[in-house]
């Protein structure tokens, strides 16, 4: 790789990070099959829901948090599972108890069908971790008004859903993702609805700083094989946007001139 490549370094949270992928833990065939698949994607951000981390003397024998610290990942704890301030809250404190990180992916769900988020809670809760000084980086929808709420309630990042939670959609609102992204001096990293790695390379092209995934990886045929395709997309898609696009027009446009061609007659 390239000088160009190297020097794209970005901040999350405080973290200088080379990698614009961050990727969940969960529903990998085997705890293995999840270790080769981080390596292969390149991250240095992994997400723990709390409840799957065993931190006791009876904790399981494969224990996910050793795993990961020893794999030298940044571990991002977050509140899956929760519907109320409450819980959200309650969840975060309990993760920097037992993780020692005052880093938080925070989710407030508004139902079990869709898994959207709830955004008034949300707002409400973030408020509140920032409040009890934690850096928040919360699950919201692809509303840029939400997103100011969010970066004026002392978020650290906006990480707004391309689609629902493991649909694979991709990301349905490429406009909404240009505008938060102007509208916002945080980083912006889509959440969830990555299905493949032509996803992750729009998202770049798009200007978003990083892409958080799971299921995309997790139940593809070949996780690994995915992760690394991922890998690739992330790194093809920030160049690109680096590079610039050429601008769309409505007609063609010949890329070798007419001036200067041989004339040839059509003998009529």
């Amino acid at each position: 790789m390239n000088d160009a490549i190297h020097d794209d370094t970005w901040k999350l949270a405080g973290l200088a990070l080379h990698s614009r992928l961050l990727l969940g833990t969960s529903r990998y065939p085997s705890m293995q099959v999840m270790l080769d698949a981080l390596a292969a994607s390149g991250t240095q951000v992994v997400t723990v829901a709390l409840r799957r981390v065993g931190l006791g003397a009876d904790s399981n024998s494969e224990n996910l948090y050793d795993a990961l610290r020893a794999g030298g990942y940044t571990l991002l704890p977050n509140t899956a599972g929760c519907f109320t301030v409450r819980d959200a809250v309650l969840t975060a404190e309990l993760a920097r108890e037992a993780l020692g990180t005052s880093l938080i992916k925070l989710e407030v769900i508004a139902d079990e069908d869709t898994l959207l988020p709830d955004v008034e809670q949300l707002v409400v809760a973030a408020r509140e971790l920032v409040d009890k000084g934690f850096q928040v980086l919360p699950y919201t929808n692809d509303d840029p008004v939400t997103a100011r709420k969010l970066e004026d309630a002392g978020c650290a990042a906006i990480m707004p859903l391309g689609a629902p939670i493991g649909s694979g959609l991709g990301i349905r609102n490429p406009h909404n993702m240009e505008l938060i992204k102007a509208r916002t001096t945080l980083p912006v990293i889509i959440d969830a609805g990555v299905g493949t790695a032509s996803d992750v390379a729009v998202a770049m092209e798009l200007g978003c700083d990083g892409v958080l995934m799971n299921t995309a990886v997790a139940r593809a045929q070949e996780p690994v094989r995915m992760a690394e395709a991922m890998r690739h997309a992330a790194i093809a898609g920030r160049q690109a946007y680096r590079a610039g696009r050429m601008p769309r027009k409505t007609y063609a446009e010949a890329s070798s001139p007419w001036e200067g061609r041989p004339f040839v007659a059509s003998g009529r």
